[in-house]
């Protein structure tokens, strides 16, 4: 009669300790964001829209050409981070990811003297 009563006991625990670890795995898995910014402001502007933005460390930007192209981000001093390219279609986008923590400013090359640039905080 023990035989069988250990046997549950060992099987319930094994449950529990099954539970006890996917439950632990699915809260520590944290999912990265994309925060979009556009390349020319919805009323015309040449700016960034949003010129700053704040994200976690992992997460990404994704760049959109808006209006008035074209328009580039350049991050001063990261040339990693950078995208040279020229965006000329309306729509035409590429994604950055930052790893690290910091403060990366960027700019689009052709319209710096006007003004247009930004700023990614990354905590």
């Amino acid at each position: 009669m023990k035989r069988p009563m250990f046997s549950m006991i060992r099987s319930i625990a094994a449950a529990f300790s099954a539970l006890f670890l996917l439950l632990a795995v699915s809260v520590t898995s944290v999912q990265a964001s994309t925060v979009e910014v556009k390349l020319g402001t919805d009323a015309g502007m040449l700016a960034f829209e949003p010129s700053t933005i704040t994200i976690s460390s992992g997460d990404s930007v994704k760049f959109v050409n808006n209006k008035l192209a074209p328009h580039n981000a350049v991050f001063e001093g990261h040339e990693e981070l950078s995208h040279p390219d020229l965006a000329f279609a309306p729509g035409e986008s590429w994604t950055q990811t930052f790893a690290s923590s910091g403060t990366y400013d960027f700019y689009c090359e052709p319209h710096r003297g006007a003004g247009m640039v930004g700023k990614v905080v990354v905590k």
